[in-house]
């Protein structure tokens, strides 16, 4: 039989938890905006500066980025929020030692590679790449540290770290326009980010454990190699997309179709980093209130996907004298794709509520057979769409294979919240 004391203890435990997950999500929503204003400012600045092809080069590298960050993730950091959010400090500290090491080895070993390969080729595109190269370690340093952060429930700290590397994006894209070249403003974003990668260690007070990588991703590989391959399907098929697209269409549609996105920017920017606090979040819901998670994802999914919509409309009532302002040249085609960009975008973002339940749940076999059928219907809706009508039918292929794949995700995690339901037991690891 429940006390009078032990009500009122429960009433008063559930607003204190509302609290702490509003401030957590606060974090996190304060992060994101730091993030998309910076990738937002980065786009505009380098497509008013260099033009729209030079612009595409750069996009190139950017959706490059993408797919060695999708690698960096999988085998570093999704393992880290899945099984060491909310756990005692020296757990973590000892995992965030080990996985920011495992993301720095990441960086510097594919960095040496697009390095070498940006040298032979030569070239505006070879030296952008041969730039992005250097700056790779740097970039994944500092998205690690934010997964950690996030992970330990101190959000506050990625926040300063990413604001701080904003501050200093400031000068370096400053000394980039003056160089008036794609591969300085790949290092001007690169440096930036190093500087906020370092800030971050300072923070945490860990140095990043390289030699601990071999170790962590032999103690997570049942989730790593299912998540390494998910991320690349994700960040892969936006390269297979962009490529092809340069390829039936021309570079310069690939610079549209960046533009279209930067417009979008702030959801985008949610939607590729949401998983900083939604999976550390949806695996507390699992500890605390299991039964509570499938609502939890689907207000998440949901008003992601309201709010993607109402982007989308307040865009199409923009004045084409402001849309030229801030996009130049690239506005004129990029604005064709609002509605379906937009469409594509809220897709997106319901499906992510699914996933942060499925990485909650630990269920990597079916998050994997999930993005990789989501990932093949984006590649081969946008490619199909830009063959039968160019740069305008890529984007509504997208936008019919983004609402297509959400709808996988969430049968999916109906399926694995009824697995859970009949075998709670969750497995324990150590760092």
């Amino acid at each position: 039989m429940t006390t009078g004391k032990e009500k009122t203890t429960t009433a008063t435990a559930r607003p204190n938890a509302r609290r702490a997950i509003a401030g957590r999500l606060s974090w996190g929503l304060a992060d994101q905006a730091v993030c998309s204003m910076t990738n937002f400012a980065v786009g505009i600045y380098v497509a008013r500066s260099l033009g729209l092809s030079a612009f595409g080069a750069f996009s190139l590298t950017w959706v490059t980025y993408g797919v060695v960050l999708g690698v960096s993730r999988g085998l570093a950091t999704d393992p880290l929020m899945v099984r060491f959010s909310g756990v005692p400090d020296a757990s973590w500290r000892t995992a965030a030692a080990r996985s920011s090491g495992t993301a720095l080895g990441v960086g510097g070993a594919v960095g040496g590679l697009c390095l070498a390969v940006g040298l032979a080729v030569g070239g505006g595109v070879g030296h952008a790449f041969a730039a992005l190269g250097a700056v790779l370690p740097g970039l994944l340093l500092q998205d690690a540290w934010r997964f950690a952060f996030f992970a330990a429930g101190t959000g506050r700290k990625a926040f300063v770290n990413d604001l701080l590397g904003g501050l200093a994006l400031v000068p370096a894209m400053v000394v980039a326009a003056r160089v008036d070249s794609v591969a300085a403003f790949v290092l001007a974003w690169g440096t930036a980010a190093a500087v906020a990668a370092a800030y971050g260690c300072l923070q945490s007070g860990i140095r990043p454990k390289v030699t601990g990588a071999r170790e962590w991703l032999r103690a997570h590989r049942d989730l790593g190699y299912r998540y390494l391959v998910e991320n690349v399907g994700v960040s892969g098929a936006a390269q297979l997309r962009a490529y092809g697209l340069g390829a039936i269409v021309g570079v310069s549609a690939v610079g549209v179709v960046r533009g279209a996105e930067l417009l979008l920017g702030p959801f985008l920017a949610v939607l590729m980093g949401l998983s900083l606090v939604t999976v550390a979040e949806a695996a507390r819901v699992l500890r605390q209130a299991p039964h509570r998670l499938g609502t939890f994802c689907l207000l998440l999914g949901g008003g992601q996907a309201a709010g993607a919509l109402l982007w989308g409309a307040a865009l199409l009532t923009l004045p084409d004298r402001f849309g030229e302002l801030v996009l130049g040249d690239v506005w004129s085609a990029a604005s064709e794709l609002i509605v379906p960009a937009a469409l594509g975008v809220a897709g997106a973002g319901l499906g992510v509520g699914a996933a942060a339940g499925l990485r909650a749940l630990a269920a990597a076999r079916r998050s994997l057979r999930c993005q990789l059928f989501a990932s093949a219907c984006y590649v081969g809706g946008g490619l199909g769409g830009a063959a039968v009508a160019g740069t305008v039918g890529s984007a509504w292929g997208v936008a019919a294979a983004t609402v297509t794949g959400s709808v996988a995700w969430w049968l999916h995690l109906r399926s694995a919240l009824r697995e859970h339901h009949h075998n709670p037991i969750r497995e324990v690891r150590t760092p």
